[in-house]
């Protein structure tokens, strides 16, 4: 599964993203579950959000979804958070 994440916005107005390839990991059905319950709470188009709040394209397997601060979902702040971090 590649999980992607485009976060823009924010006070400064820096984009960031990244991407995880879960083939191959020990902890890949983790990733797998957190991102099937983070799409769920998706919108197919993008949400308004808040001034100097952040935006969120997320992109599993092909699939987009948006998301916007402050009404992300525990999942997706979660998805978003460990994407940013580990991914490339």
């Amino acid at each position: 599964m590649r999980i992607r994440v485009r976060r823009t916005g924010g006070f400064a107005g820096i984009e960031r993203h990244a991407e995880v390839d879960t083939s191959g990991r020990p902890d890949a059905s983790e990733w797998h579950a957190l991102a099937e319950q983070a799409v769920a709470g998706g919108h197919s188009t993008p949400p308004v959000g808040v001034p100097d709040g952040f935006s969120y394209e997320i992109t599993v397997d092909g699939r987009t979804f948006y998301a916007a601060d402050p009404r992300l979902t525990e999942e997706q702040r979660m998805l978003v958070s460990r994407v940013l971090k580990e991914g490339a």
